[in-house]
């Protein structure tokens, strides 16, 4: 199963041994020193919550290591987020819409000298499919013929029955021409394919990695423009820039550390106090009025992110299986004062279940659900026969939240007259597991980011009845219906407009509740001439660039 592709926590505090040995970074100024091992460019990060395999990684932290350190066949643009080729010298796919030669480009080597061959990419896609390995991301290569083979289904879901042993170790689907080209064959045409081999999954694992899973999970080799240098568990993570990296976008800085915060407000303080690098949460205490603006000035960091903030909904609990109680909250929530008064105008009120800026995406899918309402919203409380009792909304308390969903809260207390509270859960890990374990006892909060550039990285993993990232336990026959001929349509235009479709569905069911998409915020310290974050809130390692020294 896929799970675990929830927006991770803002990362957020200096531990308090880091800070007294003296390893937060920045302070010194800049120097002919600066972003080498000795003194590294230091950026905020959170713990991971699973091991360092790109296969199996599924949160926001996992990738601020596998973005840097692993190349695949295609990468995604840090600012505009379109797929571009990168390991793949080419990606033809043939008459039968279904088949797909890819070409690599030669001359790649793994950060331990390996040369990176079309078996590197095969066999690494085949471990991660054959469901006795337990990787959380082997569904991503659902689509490939063989997979039912290599990864059988589980008939009963997390019920007692087992799924069958699999019949073969292999996906057929995957044949290795030579030691630069391979095919892949999937099970039906799947427009969107090429656009997903960006994701951080579809990456070439080396012969290392193989010969000691364990050994490589503390010490990855990858084939990227930065390479592993050592670790510090929940404390930190350095790496180092790969002098022979083959790809365009190398990086400047020799040396990066990545120092574990637990809270948003620590990290805004460290770069304030040039004990930090660069931070991509800015806490919403210090968004009011635009005060982070004015206390950063030119070191502020601010775009459009690909990526939604919902109130989810736990289906699996018998009161809130009715959608007009759904459309009631939903209707309750002032979305656009919010995004004024919290946020200081800097997000935009969600108008659907795909980030505004993903290409390919329609606008307004849900309608009349996403207005605020009161009237609307109390004659759909009335029609699903009230609420009793204490609604509680959870959300992880290790990230930039508690403000904003004190104000959603107080919006649908304040219009519906119901007993509303909220649940600050400790930490994001803590969280992840009660909707792994579908333990959420109320709305919660839910954070998403596109994986690939198509709405469908939206719509099918959190919202497919065998979604990956279905936490809710919607399900609808229709809905599935629709995605499954938008995967087929014949051109990237027409799946969009079928998503789209798809989506309205969405807005009658209710499964869960559109708030909106905050902006990427971040800041630099005055150590860095250049950096940015890409659209999916990482800090981009290759984008930062060291100013010119003061001494």
């Amino acid at each position: 199963m896929r799970k675990r592709r929830m927006v991770a926590p803002a990362a957020a505090s200096l531990s308090v041994a880091l800070l007294a040995a003296g390893c937060g970074g920045g302070g010194g100024g800049v120097t002919e020193a600066t972003g080498t091992l000795e003194d590294p460019i230091t950026v905020q990060w959170g713990e991971p919550q699973s091991e360092l395999v790109p296969t199996n990684s599924n949160d926001t932290f996992g990738s601020q290591v596998f973005n840097p350190m692993f190349t695949g066949l295609v990468e995604y643009d840090p600012n505009t987020f379109e797929a571009r080729n990168a390991m793949a010298k080419s990606i033809e796919r043939a008459d039968d819409k279904k088949t797909y030669t890819v070409e690599l480009k030669e001359g790649w080597k793994f950060h331990d000298g390996e040369e990176v061959t079309a078996d590197n990419f095969v066999r690494a896609w085949n471990y991660a499919a054959y469901a006795p390995n337990g990787q959380q991301q082997a569904n991503m290569f659902k689509r490939i013929q063989g997979y039912d083979e290599v990864h059988p289904a589980d008939p009963d879901g997390d019920g007692p029955k087992k799924p069958p042993e699999p019949s073969a170790e292999k996906m057929s689907g995957l044949e290795v021409v030579d030691d630069h080209t391979f095919k892949i064959t999937l099970k039906q045409p799947f427009t969107a394919f090429p656009s997903k081999l960006g994701y951080q999954t579809f990456v070439p694992l080396p012969e290392s990695f193989f010969e000691d899973k364990e050994g490589f999970a503390e010490h990855p080799i990858g084939n990227g423009p930065y390479k592993f240098e050592s670790r510090s568990p929940s404390q930190s993570l350095t790496m180092t820039r790969y002098e022979d990296y083959k790809g365009e976008d190398a990086g400047n800085v020799d040396a990066v550390k990545l120092v574990v915060y637990e809270k948003a407000q620590t990290a805004y303080q460290d770069l304030k106090s040039d004990n930090l690098d660069v931070i991509n949460t800015v806490p919403t205490s210090a968004q009011a009025d635009g005060r982070w603006k004015e206390e950063l000035g030119d070191q502020a960091i601010s775009k459009e992110r690909m990526g939604l903030t919902t109130l989810s909904l736990p289906l699996y609990q018998e009161k809130f299986q009715n959608p007009d109680l759904r459309k009631a909250i939903s209707l309750a929530i002032d979305r656009k004062q919010i995004v004024e008064t919290v946020f200081n105008g800097s997000a935009t009120a969600a108008d659907g279940w795909t980030a505004p800026s993903m290409p390919g995406r329609t606008d307004g899918t849900c309608g009349q659900w996403c207005e605020y309402d009161p009237a609307k919203a109390k004659e759909h409380l009335e029609k699903a026969g009230g609420f009793d009792g204490q609604m509680t909304l959870s959300y992880n308390a290790d990230g930039a939240h508690k403000q904003w969903m004190t104000a959603v809260a107080g919006s649908i207390r304040d219009t519906l007259g119901l007993n509303v509270t909220l649940n600050g859960v400790p930490t994001f890990s803590t969280f992840q597991d009660k909707m792994d374990n579908q333990e959420m006892s109320g709305p919660y909060r839910y954070g998403w980011v596109a994986d690939y550039p198509t709405p469908r990285t939206f719509l099918n993993p959190l919202y497919s009845t065998s979604g990956s990232a279905n936490y809710t336990g919607y399900s609808n026959e229709k809905f599935d219906s629709m995605i499954g001929e938008a995967d087929q349509a014949a051109t990237k235009n027409e799946a969009n407009e079928l998503y789209g479709e798809a989506e309205k569905q969405l807005a009658e069911d209710m499964p869960s509740i559109p708030l909106f998409t905050q902006t990427v915020k971040g800041a630099r310290s005055e150590r860095l001439a250049e950096g940015t974050l890409n659209t999916r809130t990482n800090i981009a390692i290759t984008s930062l660039k060291v100013a010119e020294p003061t001494q």
